[in-house]
């Protein structure tokens, strides 16, 4: 199943180098204090109020405060790296309204695997780039792809065998023929 690609006009190609760049140089945004506390250490970020503190009155020496200054290109919001605009999606009818040239599927995480081979099944069909098809669940389309041609491979063998049993039928009655006249001259 080869991954589908957008095209992209060079400004959002722009927009999406640009904001890879801008990621890679920012800074971490931290809370105060997680060099300190291991209990805060992967918190993310929380805004500093207090009177004294250094990150929110920008102090050398201290970790950077968000400001709109670091926001990403505008083109590039909320877009996936790969150019899509992600679209979460519960089931397979949730597919009928997108179109594969703009949107790639995310299936919700509560989605169960049945329901998720339908939806997997849809969007191959129509197309579409799916973020997290699960790994159980293109086991799961291996296995029914397999029984599918083992299935098609037995009919094949089936649908041959009656016309080589009615093929030896007809030359063991042929030879059965030969006997009874070669008996009776």
């Amino acid at each position: 199943m080869s991954r589908p690609r957008r095209e992209l006009t060079p400004e959002l190609e722009r927009a999406l180098k640009l904001r890879l760049e801008m990621r890679r140089r920012g800074p971490e945004f931290v809370r105060m204090d997680q060099w300190r506390h291991a209990r805060i250490e992967d918190s993310g970020w929380r805004r500093p109020r207090s009177l004294d503190n250094k990150i929110r009155q920008q102090r050398k020496g201290y970790p950077p405060k968000v400001k709109s200054g670091y926001r990403k290109p505008a083109l590039a919001r909320g877009l996936h790296p790969s150019g899509f605009v992600e679209a979460l999606v519960y089931r397979p009818e949730d597919l009928d309204p997108l179109d594969p040239k703009t949107y790639a599927v995310r299936i919700a995480s509560g989605v169960g695997l049945r329901k998720r081979l339908e939806i997997i099944k849809k969007a191959a069909e129509k197309g579409f780039y799916i973020l997290n098809p699960g790994k159980k669940a293109l086991e799961e389309l291996k296995r029914a792809e397999q029984r599918q041609a083992e299935a098609q491979q037995t009919a094949q063998q089936q649908a041959a065998a009656p016309q080589e049993a009615s093929q030896q039928q007809a030359q063991g009655a042929a030879q059965v023929e030969e006997k009874d006249k070669s008996a009776g001259q």
